[in-house]
């Protein structure tokens, strides 16, 4: 009962990032002049994942179907962008035996930037960057290697681990940079790219 109960979960979720949330996403960018295609990573095997579990006081716990992506098969995203489309990819996955598993989708995303080759991941979130004291707001980090940021991992916020584990996974990968950004400044994907400055905290390979 309570199998099926997740099983229905699991594709309640699916059904949602992909037919709402990323369809509306890519209507947006057709209604800005450019294509857009909607794929998941079950689309032409483009993620593949693997369960995850949570260790506490020596104990491993199960905390459902949510994964972590292994292996990227990324032809289908170079076909969109090859025929003139930006990919907009909601973050569910199957395991080798197949069942749906929600991964997160900053990991999924570097994943997918190493698989790429791509020269640069952006994470996009709600503050300007990472602090090295939050919630100082002086301590905003402009730039950090890969080394320093790996040693300030445990000492950050929960809701920032993921982002910078993801920036941290993309250089190690071989992804010359990777930034967090604040996603609720205007262009700051433009601002980050195309001014000297930067914009948001830089990571770089040690």
């Amino acid at each position: 009962f309570l199998a099926r109960i997740a099983l229905n979960t699991i594709r309640l979720v699916r059904d949602v990032l992909r037919d709402q949330i990323s369809e509306s996403l890519a209507a947006q960018i057709r209604h800005a002049g450019a294509g857009a295609r909607v794929m998941s990573g079950e689309d032409g095997n483009l993620f593949r994942a693997v369960k995850t579990s949570v260790e506490q006081d020596g104990e491993t716990f199960d905390i459902g179907l949510v994964g972590e992506v292994n292996l990227v098969n990324p032809r289908i995203v170079f076909d969109a962008l090859e025929q003139g489309d930006i990919p907009v990819i909601s973050t569910v996955a199957p395991d080798a035996q197949g069942k749906l598993l929600n991964v997160n989708a900053d990991l999924a995303a570097a994943a997918l930037a190493v698989a790429l080759g791509a020269e640069k991941l952006m994470v996009l979130t709600d503050v300007a960057g990472l602090y090295s004291d939050w919630p100082n707001t002086d301590s905003l980090v402009s730039e950090i290697s890969a080394t320093e940021l790996e040693a300030m991992l445990p000492t950050l916020e929960s809701g920032m681990i993921p982002k910078m584990q993801a920036c941290l996974s993309a250089v190690n990968g071989g992804v010359p940079r990777a930034h967090i950004i604040d996603g609720r400044t205007p262009h700051s994907i433009l601002l980050e790219i195309f001014t000297k400055n930067g914009f948001g905290t830089m990571v770089l390979p040690s």
